[in-house]
């Protein structure tokens, strides 16, 4: 298939592993912020291959996996209401909240509905006039331009009983706040090339700058990721720190102005609470005051409920910021695994414990696997 089978090439595979590993001279540090990439790197073996030379660690790259506590378990208090109808994305409904997740809501009498699409909450606000109609928007800046669309609709149509609860997060800010906590540990960035494709690259640089570290900016095969270490390793090696774009194929320096254009129309930069790391300046979306006819927020009062501590069980903050792997929790397979998750990360199919959980030790069988040594 093209532009698949090329970046899936096991005998490329192996000669940029070969290349990676004559290149490196000490133990380096290097973090996806992506889920996508996190899964690829265990599901092809690149992990476990290159443990021996390099530490990859994976950081927020889960959306649903950062989605505030606090977010959920607001929704949870409007899908109880009877004139309410609550709507998201699968993953969303076996996200822990401070005390259940949306799912629990929903076997006890809630009204939840998944979503394929923010349009299809659109269109059963339109089916249902007499109910109100909420859709909880999360992710990066990948579903932003998707959700702003909804709103514009919603507007177009001129529907008063359709509203969201926003819940974006932004990439950029969030590998800010982990360098500015001294407990990092990440020494180079494997960029996440779906958030670039629509935000573009060019913010990077002065990341870069300021904090002294290499990031290439991938996408998800095997090859991709490889090309991706090995530039970040070279960029290391040279005491080099510089902003490369490996997946040119799907990233411009600019972005896709239309997606962007989208953002900016419907959303303001805020400060936002993210899950695990905390609330970081401008590290979300809010929708422009234009449009707060359809901010849930200001629609539906909102009850902050005191947060269970779970810290005790889950450590997902320590994963989430990439000072443990998730087979280090001692609950990880224990009482933490897909059927019961403890935490966020088990959830979704982004997230780093659910990664681990599905592909180590082995990866998956029949796809290119990169041996150890080779």
């Amino acid at each position: 298939m093209k532009y698949l089978d090329e970046f899936r090439d096991p005998q490329l595979a192996r000669q940029l592993l070969a290349e990676i590993r004559s290149l490196v001279t000490q133990r380096w540090v290097l973090m996806d912020v992506c889920g996508g990439q996190t899964h690829s790197l265990l599901r092809h073996g690149i992990e476990e291959a290159l443990s021996d030379k390099l530490e990859l660690i994976h950081g927020p790259g889960c959306p649903v996996c950062v989605t505030s506590v606090a977010a959920i378990d607001w929704t949870q208090q409007l899908a109880v209401r009877p004139e309410v109808i609550v709507t998201s994305f699968g993953d969303m409904l076996r996200v822990p909240g401070s005390r259940q997740s949306l799912l629990e809501t929903r076997a006890k009498g809630g009204m939840v509905r998944v979503v394929y699409s923010p349009l299809e909450a659109v269109a059963l606000a339109k089916a249902e006039p007499e109910r109100e109609i909420i859709f909880l928007a999360v992710g990066f800046e990948t579903t932003a331009p998707a959700t702003a669309l909804a709103i514009l609709q919603a507007q177009q149509q001129a529907l008063t009983n359709f509203s969201m609860i926003v819940a974006h997060v932004r990439v950029l800010p969030a590998m800010r706040a982990l360098m500015e906590s001294p407990a990092h540990q990440v020494q180079g960035f494997l960029g996440a090339g779906h958030v670039c494709a629509v935000t573009g690259y060019e913010d990077y640089g002065a990341f870069v700058d300021e904090f002294q570290v290499p990031v290439v900016i991938t996408g998800f095969e095997p090859i991709d990721l490889l090309l991706g270490i090995r530039e970040l390793v070279q960029r290391l090696e040279s005491g080099q720190p510089a902003l490369v774009n490996a997946y040119g194929r799907s990233v411009r320096p600019a972005g896709n102005q239309q997606a962007k254009a989208l953002i900016d129309k419907v959303y303001r930069v805020v400060d936002s609470p993210w899950r695990g790391l905390g609330l970081i300046p401008q590290g979300g979306f809010a929708l422009q005051p234009d449009y707060r006819a359809w901010d849930a927020s200001l629609r539906f009062p909102q009850e902050l409920l005191p947060a269970a501590d779970d810290s005790a069980r889950c450590l997902s903050e320590a994963v989430l910021s990439g000072r443990i792997k998730p087979v280090e929790c001692p609950e990880f397979g224990v009482r933490c695994h897909p059927e019961r998750p403890l935490g966020a990360p088990m959830v979704s199919s982004e997230g780093a414990c659910a990664a681990y959980y599905r592909y180590r030790p082995a990866a998956e069988p029949g796809l290119p696997i990169i041996p150890q040594g080779a």
